[in-house]
């Protein structure tokens, strides 16, 4: 593989609102152990770091958007700096061919010779990237990147570390399929139970969390189901996001949507597995030029 880059309540006192991912105890022993106020970071060094949002995409064969989906992010003002790491996941198509072709600073493009999966991608992603905070971002405009903005809110402003961004029903949204919309919910409805949570959407794309946060979670999956287990250990840690409404403009399977039935099975039996064992932190930060099979 080679790399290319183109160049609760809201307390009253930031110090110890309970919206602050490092003021709940356990999570702590993750490896998060440090706190936003108004835009930076202080470091364990007592050192301020400015908020800095690694913006992480995965993309398999997806020539019809990929495009406009790069743009759109890099057209967006943000409160912060920012980066865009692409993952190409071994494309057959023009995906590979039209990411080369972007020239934009901010810009990151790295390819899997072959396909590994998206939660494979993401991982590769977050290996490489060098923000403060991270979030994923789908490439088939299911999302607006204007929304991004809205998750970097409550961060910026030193009230929560770790955002959701959830679609709301008849609210902003379209989907195309009532057995999508539904399964969505009833699994929800199970992760709250079994978790003594109350997400209003487990499956968002939008989570903005910690870079540190993420890389210690422990994740294995390489499919789709990384986007259930990235949740799961979260909430086993101790921590519930903060949400924040968001648009969506869902696909049918003719538009290119790939997630199926078998995801959706294989959810469950990720939420329960993560449920009744006491999640696996790695404690190591993979370098860039680790291979796949030494970070997954």
């Amino acid at each position: 593989m080679s790399i290319e880059t183109a160049s609760g309540a809201i307390g009253t006192d930031p110090e110890s609102s309970p919206f602050l991912v490092d003021s709940v105890d356990s999570v702590e022993s993750a490896g998060l152990q440090r706190s936003v106020h108004d835009g930076v970071i202080k470091g364990d060094d007592g050192q301020t770091i400015p908020v800095k949002l690694s913006i992480m995409m995965a993309a398999y064969n997806e020539e019809l958007t990929i495009e406009r989906a790069v743009k759109g992010i890099l057209q967006v003002r943000y409160p912060c700096e920012i980066e865009l790491i692409v993952v190409d996941d071994g494309s057959t198509d023009r995906t590979l061919h039209i990411l080369k072709e972007i020239d934009d600073p901010r810009f990151i493009l790295h390819s899997h010779d072959m396909n590994q999966g998206k939660g494979a991608s993401i991982l590769t992603a977050a290996s490489l990237a060098t923000g403060t905070h991270i979030v994923p971002f789908d490439a088939d405009l299911e999302y607006s990147p204007e929304d991004l903005v809205n998750l970097l809110g409550p961060v910026m402003k030193g009230r929560y570390d770790v955002v959701y961004g959830v679609r709301l029903f008849g609210c902003n949204t379209v989907y195309q399929s009532y057995r999508y919309a539904i399964g969505n919910r009833v699994l929800t409805h199970f992760t709250n139970i079994l978790y003594n949570s109350y997400l209003n959407d487990l499956h968002t794309c939008l989570k903005l969390m910690p870079l540190s946060f993420f890389r210690n979670l422990g994740l294995t999956e390489t499919g789709f189901g990384l986007d259930t287990q990235v949740t799961a250990l979260l909430l086993r840690t101790g921590v519930r996001p903060f949400e924040v409404p968001i648009s969506y403009f869902s696909r049918s399977h003719e538009q290119g949507k790939k997630i199926n039935w078998r995801d959706a099975v294989w959810c469950v039996w990720i939420l329960i597995r993560s449920r009744v064992r006491a999640p696996k932190r790695d404690r190591s930060q993979p370098a860039i030029e680790s291979t796949a099979s030494q970070r997954y």
